[in-house]
């Protein structure tokens, strides 16, 4: 990263916590609490499905003691940084995709690895189970921050604005921006793709610009973020499955009573519920909206080759990751049983 690079990250991180420090306000005399909540897409993403029902049943439950205001589109950061503000204490709660909590906590790469899940249900089982919980305790352990939820399981699709992918091989030379994720960045270039790194806030940019061909996001981000404008090919894989939790930092967690902390952790629980039941049929009903009403063209190519390339990107990830990583891996697999 260059001093210059370096300058602009710092320089958005601290205006981001400037904001967040004076959105949050003291505690009145009522001792209401106040969460600023972000994320970075819009406010009626699948994020603000959680965030919105979040916000109805904590200030429900707490009877109006805590105060849940919605941050949508980066408003108090960006996910790159966010977690780094969590840590710091100048964010309240924001959803971070689990590719961008691993360079932060290493052991989220469990979560990243290509096909590492047999389908959404084995990682329902996993986030829900005592692998989750386990999980939970472990990230606050390591880093001070606080996992309130995992939100609901979703697929990564591809698209780009080159080709329609009918098989690995049409992978060659396709600029795919990927989260700067080292298992990301080795799992495209497992399937024959260019992986172009690439933060979440210069990626619509250099998709209109056509400084890159595509990438993959989830799929109801592709129609939330407009990337059907700019990219006609839709490829549908389901080679990532992937979680956006949500996290609370300490310093906003420490301001709780014991009954406001209670509220929030069932409060998560219930809204990142409600977000499984509605994501989950949102799914397939986007990936036809975006060939009917989008303009996308959808491939579904043979996985067979793609499984075998990334039971490669697995190998070479458990074989550096240490015994925590595979000790964890061995869990997750074992939960498909």
């Amino acid at each position: 990263m260059t001093a210059s690079s370096m300058t602009k990250r710092l320089a958005a991180v601290f205006s981001a916590a400037l904001m967040a420090l004076a959105w949050a306000g003291p505690a009145t005399a009522d001792d209401k609490v106040v969460m600023n909540l972000g994320w970075a897409t819009p406010l009626d993403s699948d994020y603000g499905v959680l965030a919105k029902k979040f916000k109805e049943l904590a200030e429900d439950y707490s009877g109006g003691s805590i105060e849940v205001k919605l941050r949508c589109c980066a408003q108090i950061g960006t996910e790159d940084d966010a977690f780094k503000a969590l840590q710091l204490g100048t964010v309240d709660g924001y959803f971070i995709t689990q590719n961008n909590v691993s360079p932060h906590w290493p052991l989220m790469n469990v979560f990243v690895l290509p096909y590492i899940f047999q389908n959404k249900e084995h990682l329902q089982k996993v986030t829900q189970g005592p692998v989750g919980d386990e999980i939970r305790e472990t990230i606050l352990a390591d880093t001070g921050v606080h996992l309130l939820t995992f939100g609901a399981p979703a697929y990564r699709d591809m698209f780009n604005s080159k080709k329609p992918i009918k098989t690995m091989a049409d992978m060659a030379g396709l600029k795919l921006r990927v989260p700067k994720n080292q298992v990301m960045i080795a799992t495209f270039d497992a399937f024959g793709a260019e992986p172009v790194p690439l933060a979440w806030s210069d990626t619509p940019t250099a998709l209109q610009t056509r400084t890159i061909d595509g990438g993959d996001n989830g799929t109801t981000v592709i129609k939330d973020m407009k990337f059907y404008e700019f990219a006609e090919h839709l490829v549908i894989l389901e080679h990532f499955t992937s979680v956006s939790p949500v996290f609370a930092s300490d310093r906003f967690m420490n301001k709780l009573s014991d009954e406001q902390r209670a509220v929030v952790l069932r409060a998560a629980k219930e809204a990142g519920e409600h977000q499984t039941e509605i994501v989950t049929k949102r799914i397939a009903e986007v990936r036809d909206w975006l060939t009917k009403d989008g303009g996308m063209t959808a491939t579904q190519p043979d996985r067979a080759a793609f499984i075998e390339a990334a039971k490669t990107v697995q190998a070479k990830f458990a074989a550096e990751g240490g015994p925590k990583f595979t000790e964890l891996l061995a869990k997750i697999q074992a939960a498909a049983e």
